[in-house]
């Protein structure tokens, strides 16, 4: 369900999140190149990505709602405990967001090198009662349960990032290289482009 939801924005705001990353590269390209500074492509690729993950969080976060019935909750875990554990209402409301914010919480702690939660907690309840309340000014609902679960989210994003971090200052020198992380990066664009390519069909037909 959460993946049809995705599959769905993506379908409204590929034209909007073409133009912005072509945009992006593009002035990104040249500034490089005109300050001839060192290119660190993962680095690259990490912002673009982020760049990217806010514009599919917006289209789910203002193109999408389910019993869409406007109003306020400022009443803790009301709508938590409303859905059933496992049901699809559960899924989405619940889960849906926690998930959307775990990419949020690691991507803020990496650029801001977080060392603490804090910092993580503060920039995602700031966020969250943003989008919220702007979810409120265009005709659909303020849920404190939202924020909570975003936040929540946010977390699981640090400790992932707080995880991986460990996990690198471990690995053998070799292993910490940049050519090792621009070489991810590249196989996850290349997977991602073939992605797109089938799904206009023009792909190789597997």
């Amino acid at each position: 369900m959460i993946w049809k939801v995705v599959d769905k924005t993506l379908d409204s705001i590929w034209p909007m999140l073409t133009i912005f990353i072509v945009v992006i590269v593009a002035s990104r390209i040249a500034y490089l190149s005109q300050h001839r500074e060192r290119i660190h492509y993962y680095q690259e690729f990490l912002k673009l990505f982020f760049i990217v993950y806010i514009l599919i969080l917006y289209g789910l976060l203002t193109n999408t709602e389910i019993n869409n019935n406007g109003g306020m909750n400022l009443v803790p875990f009301t709508e938590i405990f409303r859905y059933e554990v496992g049901s699809e209402l559960f899924i989405f409301n619940v889960l849906g967001n926690i998930l959307i914010f775990v990419p949020f919480g690691y991507f803020i702690s990496h650029f801001i090198n977080a060392k603490k939660i804090w910092p993580i907690l503060f920039v995602s309840l700031i966020t969250s009662t943003t989008v919220e309340f702007v979810q409120l000014q265009i005709g659909r609902s303020f849920d404190i349960d939202d924020i909570i679960l975003n936040t929540i989210g946010a977390i699981f994003g640090y400790l992932l990032y707080v995880g991986l971090t460990a996990i690198k200052r471990h690995l053998p020198g070799f292993l910490q290289k940049d050519f090792i992380y621009n070489l991810i990066c590249f196989i996850i664009i290349a997977a991602i482009v073939f992605v797109i390519l089938n799904r206009f069909g023009l792909g190789f037909g597997l």
